[in-house]
């Protein structure tokens, strides 16, 4: 449910190519864009296939696993409502069944845990992490957590 806190919170913009990026994530599921003539994987989501210039494309499921391949904490945050979660963490995911697709996100401690509940030294390039979903302002947006042994 969003409030005042989660307002003033960046969103996405979801344009026409994106679109069923963020359909997939409002059912709980993390999909990238696929070239139907190819099958190669694309992030950001376009309209035209960069390998074999096919504009034709579906959706592949994903497992959901991946690991950090950078994070920073940003210094200072440059909005007031991420300031109040300060220090929180932005961090790159590489996905373990796509390693050359790249989503940036947060490492929170559960879906809805504020961005600063993963305390700094817990995170490290390679840190195993598995995607979970959040409803920001009414948008669900991926999210990751650490991966359990």
């Amino acid at each position: 449910m969003a409030d005042a806190k989660t307002d003033a919170l960046l969103t996405p913009t979801p344009d026409d190519d994106g679109a069923p990026f963020w359909e997939y994530a409002a059912r709980g599921e993390l999909r990238i864009q696929a070239c139907a003539a190819c099958g190669e994987l694309r992030f950001p989501p376009r309209p035209c296939c960069p390998h074999c210039q096919s504009f034709d494309s579906t959706w592949r499921k994903m497992s959901g696993r991946g690991r950090i391949w950078s994070y920073v904490f940003p210094h200072p945050p440059l909005l007031p409502a991420y300031a109040e979660q300060a220090p929180y963490n932005a961090i790159v995911v590489e996905l373990a069944d796509a390693p050359r697709i790249r989503l940036v996100g947060n490492l929170v401690a559960a879906p809805d845990a504020p961005l600063d509940s993963v305390a700094p030294e817990r995170l490290r390039i390679g840190a195993k992490v598995q995607v979970v979903f959040a409803d920001v302002g009414g948008v669900v947006v991926p999210r990751w957590i650490l991966e359990r042994p």
